[in-house]
């Protein structure tokens, strides 16, 4: 049976940009094709407002760039659902990021190890994995 990974926003961005601060284990687990690779709704949404703000440069408009990305990179879309809200909201305010709480929801209702260096995320039950 396969892993299943849900990529924080960041590890998104610097696995696209080959950023060097991205754990050779972390680029191991995401070049397998053993592995299933999510990318949620809620990270998608956080992009284009950095991207709007001005926080970060795209190469192109972001519509496009997420839907080449998730497509070249064997990466799954993860659309949020109520059950992901509801689990969302009961978390404890250990971190403060809205985005953040919502991949630990959506991580803890479809069984999935979210790979990010936030060290605030492993304050919650979900499984998260950077080595």
């Amino acid at each position: 049976m396969a892993n299943r990974f849900l990529l924080d926003t960041h590890v998104f961005i610097w696995w696209i940009i080959d950023n060097p601060r991205l754990p050779e284990k972390v680029r191991t687990i995401m070049r397998s094709r053993e592995n299933e690779l999510y990318l949620s709704a809620a990270s998608s949404w956080e992009l284009i407002i950095k991207a709007q703000l001005g926080k970060i440069q795209l190469p192109e408009d972001a519509e496009s760039f997420i839907l080449n990305e998730l497509r070249q990179n064997a990466i799954q879309p993860l659309p949020i659902s109520i059950h992901h809200t509801l689990r969302a909201a009961a978390l404890s305010p250990h971190h403060k990021d809205p985005f953040d709480r919502m991949l630990v929801g959506q991580a803890l209702c479809d069984n999935l190890t979210i790979l990010s260096g936030d060290h605030m995320l492993q304050k919650y039950e979900a499984q998260v994995f950077w080595s």
